[in-house]
């Protein structure tokens, strides 16, 4: 899977949780905070994204993504590992 539709499955699920947000406002540079996203929001957004995924990735490397292309590339690093093993 590429990076262009990680960040399609994760804006849609921004969307999902954060129903305020303009689909305009989601851009990779911003973080789910510049969103308005809260702690919780945010576990919902990864935890949404990691199941559309079929991923698990720990909560601790995550949390190292300071805005959305963050989450995408650690998205994009297990997917494509995952993909290799199977």
């Amino acid at each position: 899977m590429d990076k262009e539709s990680i960040f399609a499955v994760v804006k849609a699920n921004v969307l999902r949780v954060l129903g305020d947000v303009d689909e305009s406002e989601i851009a990779a540079h911003k973080s789910l905070v510049d969103l308005g996203a809260n702690s919780v929001d945010r576990v919902e957004v990864a935890m949404y994204t990691m199941e559309q995924l079929d991923l698990k990735i720990p909560r601790m490397e995550l949390s190292e993504a300071r805005n959305i292309q963050g989450l995408v590339d650690i998205l994009y690093k297990h997917c494509n590992g995952a993909q290799q093993i199977r």
